[in-house]
């Protein structure tokens, strides 16, 4: 049984008549835009909102109507897949470098549900890096301060040359291991002039689909 498949069809089933809905990018989201093209085809009225250039290519060879981010302004629905997660929805995004789109949505939306893989569910965040997206310009001194901080930077690479996003900047990981703090992290990490943004997508949810081998099971924010 795919687990990302049954997390991501399932997720689909929440999206109504007349919503604006985020589609989420990756693995897992890829199969809940596979069915949401799929319901638009069989007469769902929807307008959506891509996260990254991947995801609206996709969006648009399945005749999901699209809209800008700056031309709403609400959400309804926002539907993302995570990297990792904690018992209090306090989630790692931006394996694949969507992770300033992904924010911008997310805190656009009246209701986000995070999607995944049972793998996906940890203990405590910080085993899967914490992609930081950083303007080009002086990114070598965000570098460096990551370092002092004592977070083992890595720069993203896309082959030999550094990774660029659909935003045009790049992407630095930071390797802290588990369990992370948190807090400690986001007010460091904000501090330092260059971060446009972090994956940090701390209790931004309600609800996760998790996909098991026994099938779908939903979580509920207590």
């Amino acid at each position: 049984m795919n687990q990302k498949k049954i997390a991501g069809e399932k997720a689909a089933e929440y999206i109504k008549d007349g919503m604006v809905v985020g589609l989420g990018t990756g693995s897992t989201a890829k199969f809940m835009v596979d069915k949401v093209g799929e319901m638009v085809k069989n007469g769902l009225k929807i307008q959506a909102i891509p996260t990254s250039k991947a995801t609206e290519q996709q969006a648009r060879e399945l005749g999901i109507p699209l809209l800008s981010i700056d031309d709403v302004d609400h959400i309804d629905l926002d539907i993302d897949g995570v990297d990792e997660i904690d018992s209090d929805f306090n989630a790692t995004k931006g394996g694949g470098g969507a992770l300033f789109r992904e924010k911008v949505v997310a805190d656009l939306a009246k209701e986000v549900i995070w999607i995944m893989d049972e793998s996906k569910l940890v203990d405590s965040i910080g085993a899967f890096p914490l992609p930081l997206e950083v303007l080009p310009y002086g990114y070598r001194i965000v570098f460096k301060k990551m370092e002092d901080f004592g977070y083992n930077p890595k720069m993203r690479m896309n082959g030999d040359d550094l990774f660029v996003t659909d935003n045009g900047n790049y992407i630095i990981d930071l390797c802290i291991g588990a369990p992370a703090h948190i807090e400690d992290i986001r007010q460091k990490v904000n501090s330092v002039v260059g971060v446009l943004e972090t994956g940090q997508f701390l209790k931004m949810c309600k609800r996760i689909i998790v996909g098991t081998d026994e099938g779908v099971k939903i979580i509920e924010a207590e």
